[in-house]
């Protein structure tokens, strides 16, 4: 008995060790399944993730996964590559610019990086000092701060280099984020003056704004390409390939919205749009590119026809709506409809080839940070830490609401069946159930 015994006992442990193989494999398998939220709005720069299965329903005490502190003022959004979280922050009254990393399983804090230091300057009470999300190849995390200031870092957290070429100055502030394709980092800088007069670059139009790459392996300027008259805007870039297979670099400021080579930095094409200060970053969807924004008035969301060459003006526009336009938040497309919510808390669905509202309404608070669309349901994050889940469809169907109860300003990240919210003191990874 005693020699079976030894020998079933040999049986058990071979099959624990094979089970837990496998359970290893699932949770590595998983692990690289898990779609990557590489910059800001998500592996398409839209706000649309692939992932299935998130969760619904959430508070500050059920479906919470970790929460960690995160020091500093800061609005850039968390991104995510494999099992690490990235944010940028800034300490010391804006002065210390900092890059953090955290495991995405535990919100253990790898490592908290000061890149270096900068002088806080003018900025909107609602942005902050480190307002630019950054952004991952995979390899390094490069990031931007509101000096202007650029860095890139090994996921040791180890300084490769740095570029401090282009000083950085706007009454709002710095609130866009940068783009990387193709091993070229690429960054709006439309500034305003700093001169005598405030309102030059601001509410009156110049000619200073321009559009900057840098090569993502050596920090080097790649191209520097001036817009022409504009004035001071936030909003991301995003990527459109034309016809001709080349990659254009589509982005938005105070009344133009524009294309350009992005290899070689040549503006193609340029349409016009009203107002300062437009905060909502461009979406490329059907053969066209939508905008919105704007203040004074003159607030619009507009849709023109991609492919044009040249000072087009409005030749390339296909509708205007002025109903529903976010001022802040940028929109998401879910074929056929465009979603957006605005500040003051409505929110509206398009029909995106005609700018139809199919309807409108009002959901809660206000809000700032971007709506991130995933299996079917679109989440709406508001200033006040609430998430209102509504379905991504021609009927208004709230799914869920959820509570956090700190402010919010910065937009949901998604990745490995969580999500990621970061709020004034916190980051929170939400996801039912345990790995």
């Amino acid at each position: 008995m005693s020699v079976l015994s030894k020998i079933e006992k040999v049986i058990l442990m071979q099959r624990l060790a094979v089970l837990a193989f496998l359970v290893e494999m699932a949770v590595t398998s998983a692990a690289i399944r898990a779609e990557n939220w590489p910059e800001f709005r998500g592996p398409d720069r839209q706000g649309n993730s692939s992932e299935k299965n998130l969760p619904l329903k959430w508070s500050q005490q059920e479906n919470i996964r970790w929460k960690a502190p995160i020091p500093g003022d800061a609005w850039s959004t968390p991104i995510i590559w494999g099992d690490r979280v990235f944010l940028t922050t800034a300490t010391d009254k804006g002065e210390s610019c900092r890059i953090i990393s955290l495991e995405t399983k535990t919100g253990k804090l790898l490592w908290d990086k000061e890149v270096f230091r900068q002088k806080p300057r003018k900025k909107e009470t609602r942005n902050s000092y480190a307002t630019p999300s950054p952004v991952t190849d995979g390899e390094r995390v490069y990031a931007v701060f509101s000096d202007g200031s650029f860095v890139a870092v090994n996921f040791a957290g180890e300084t490769v280099w740095t570029n401090r070429d282009h000083p950085f100055y706007s009454q709002h502030g710095l609130g866009a984020s940068p783009v990387l394709s193709d091993g070229v980092l690429i960054m709006t800088m439309d500034a305003s003056s700093e001169g005598e007069d405030k309102l030059v670059g601001w509410q009156t139009p110049w000619d200073k704004s321009y559009m900057l790459a840098l090569d993502a392996k050596t920090g080097k300027e790649r191209w520097k390409t001036m817009r022409g008259v504009s004035r001071i805007s936030h909003g991301t870039p995003t990527l459109w390939t034309g016809p001709d297979g080349k990659v254009q670099v589509v982005s938005e400021a105070g009344d133009v919205v524009q294309g350009f080579d992005r290899d070689t930095g040549e503006k193609l094409w340029t349409s016009e749009v009203a107002g300062e200060g437009k905060v909502p970053s461009t979406l490329v969807a059907e053969g066209k590119v939508f905008t919105a924004g704007g203040f004074r008035g003159r607030e619009s969301i507009k849709a023109f026809k991609l492919g044009g060459r040249g000072d087009l003006k409005e030749a390339n526009l296909v509708w205007e709506q002025k109903k529903g336009n976010p001022k802040v938040p940028s929109m998401v497309y879910v074929k056929p409809f465009l979603f957006t919510v605005n500040d003051t808390g409505f929110a509206t669905c398009l029909k995106a080839d005609t700018g139809e509202v199919v309807w409108n309404e009002r959901v809660s608070g206000g809000f700032s940070a971007s709506p991130v669309h995933a299996d079917g349901r679109i989440y709406l994050l508001d200033n006040n830490g609430d998430t209102t889940v509504i379905a991504a469809g021609p009927k208004y169907q709230v799914l869920a609401k959820n509570p956090l109860g700190e402010p919010v300003q910065a937009s949901m990240a998604v990745s490995g069946g969580r999500l990621f919210i970061r709020t004034g003191k916190h980051l929170f990874c939400v996801g039912a159930g345990g790995d």
